[in-house]
């Protein structure tokens, strides 16, 4: 199992992120990963850290499918594989209702039929063969029908990208999503991972693909606090990141059998009772998907990871002494 870094809605030019990521590379790890939510934006970030960086890998964690179209992504793609000497790695993912719709502004629809499209434009335009043409039911190339000039013609990315086959992973949650990523993708990018729970969570996952996942990092001589640190995070996933009836981490955390406990902590959310809402967070849930505790703790928590089906564990952490700390227990 190789170890990342991951820097979620990280202003990647502050002091800190610099440090970590200097100890990132000085410890030879695998990859340096940014996300994207409606704060700041993978793309300007993964292109600081391509010239701030020389070997460690590249990735994006995920970039917004619904936020660019499919040809402004290959194009930024290509262009960071060429920035970075062919370190990157680029993930995709739908987001929710709530942010497709209430930021980006385009309906939130079919979004495995729309992804299938998406990472088929995606992967066409970066091989550069031919001028792209696709007639599918999201996506046109050249763009046709009502609104339109009819003087759209087929393009070619207009440069030679480093590899016209830069790696695609997928964020995905769910068994269809998940089917949908071992068809369509190089790698598939859970999120809140439990390593008790990979068997089921990775079924049809073929072998030798590509397991990218991220986990907090809450070291210290207590556990009990240990957990406090990180159990507000789960807290704002389970009640907070979805709509009612279409929160895709509340229906997660359900199928790892903490149902009642999810109503709870949902019901908590609902009502602005937020620190009863964290509170009600299992501390087994907790010990699952994070990394908390002592060293004793932590090694056992690794080994179960590395028994797991993922094969990069992204690291968040709130300072690079973590970094060497898992090393070492690694």
């Amino acid at each position: 199992m190789k170890i990342g870094l991951k820097l979620p809605g990280a202003d990647v030019a502050s002091p800190l992120c610099r440090q970590l990521v200097q100890r990132a590379e000085a410890l030879g790890l695998d990859s340096v990963w940014v996300g994207e939510s409606y704060g700041r934006d993978a793309v300007s970030a993964l292109g600081y850290l391509a010239a701030t960086t020389s070997s460690i890998g590249l990735g994006s964690a995920v970039l917004q499918i619904d936020a660019r179209t499919p040809a402004m992504t290959a194009m930024a793609a290509a262009s960071l594989d060429e920035m970075s000497g062919g370190r990157l790695r680029l993930g995709l993912g739908v987001s929710g209702p709530q942010v497709v719709e209430g930021w980006h502004g385009v309906p939130f629809e079919r979004p495995l039929a729309r992804t299938r499209e998406y990472v088929t434009l995606v992967r066409a335009i970066l091989a550069r063969e031919a001028a792209v043409r696709y007639d599918g039911e999201f996506f046109q190339l050249p763009r046709r029908g009502a609104g339109t000039s009819g003087l759209g013609k087929p393009l070619r990315l207009g440069f030679a990208p480093v590899r016209p086959a830069v790696p695609v992973l997928l964020a995905a949650i769910g068994p269809r999503n998940v089917a949908l990523a071992a068809e369509i993708a190089d790698g598939w990018m859970p999120i809140f991972f439990a390593p008790r729970h990979s068997a089921t969570l990775a079924a049809g996952i073929p072998a030798g693909f590509e397991v990218v996942t991220g986990t907090v990092v809450a070291s210290g001589a207590s556990l009990a606090q240990a957990r406090e640190r990180v159990r507000p995070r789960l807290a704002h996933y389970i009640g907070a990141m979805g709509a009612p009836g279409r929160n895709f981490y509340f229906d997660l955390v359900c199928r790892y059998g903490y149902t009642d406990a999810a109503d709870r902590v949902l019901r908590l959310f609902q009502h602005g009772e937020r620190a009863a809402a964290v509170a009600a967070v299992p501390d087994d849930l907790v010990d699952q998907t994070m990394l908390v505790g002592p060293p004793g703790h932590l090694r056992e928590q690794l080994a179960q990871w590395q028994a797991s089906a993922v094969s990069t564990l992204l690291l968040s952490v709130s300072e690079p002494d973590d970094l060497d700390l898992i090393c070492s227990l690694l």
